[in-house]
């Protein structure tokens, strides 16, 4: 995707009411989320852009290194296989609130088992296990926002 794809795009997310947008194309996939939106749904000014590595690497530098620096912290101190957030969203460990969790700490889980379902724009994804193992720690509570590369769980 160009620089003035790109650009274009970040306004039309700035300037409207949305604070989230996701285009997926054959060159790549860019996320642009809006920053520090209130719950009432009005967005601050400020932007978080996360994009596939396909995309020109001068424009997600800037926005993937806190990421990164958030997450290495956490995958030091830990030891196994981490299952990542694949977007932005609510983590919930059941399908249905009371219902048994996907997954649980001890549990034994084959590669593609769903684990657990984030929640993104009123859209529930079963987010499955990309190694078998068992669960040795489960990193997010119910309920809680995750963003983008977050780990989730632990597999050994």
């Amino acid at each position: 995707m160009d620089l003035r794809k790109l650009k274009t795009l970040i306004d039309l997310v700035s300037e409207s009411n949305i604070s989230e947008l996701e285009i997926t194309e054959a060159e790549g996939k860019v996320r642009i989320v809006k920053a520090g939106a209130t719950p009432a749904g009005v967005a601050q000014p400020q932007m978080m852009m996360v994009a596939a590595p396909s995309a020109p690497a001068a424009a997600t530098a800037p926005a993937a290194a806190p990421v990164a620096a958030a997450a290495a912290p956490a995958a030091a101190e830990v030891t196994g296989h981490v299952v990542k957030s694949p977007m932005v969203g609510t983590f919930y460990r059941a399908s249905s609130p009371g219902a048994k969790p996907l997954a649980d700490v001890g549990q034994q889980v084959k590669e593609g088992e769903p684990v657990c379902i984030i929640e993104a724009m009123k859209i529930m994804n079963e987010i499955e296990a990309d190694k078998s193992g068992t669960i040795t720690k489960v990193l997010v509570e119910n309920g809680a926002a995750v963003e983008f590369g977050q780990p989730l769980f632990i597999i050994e």
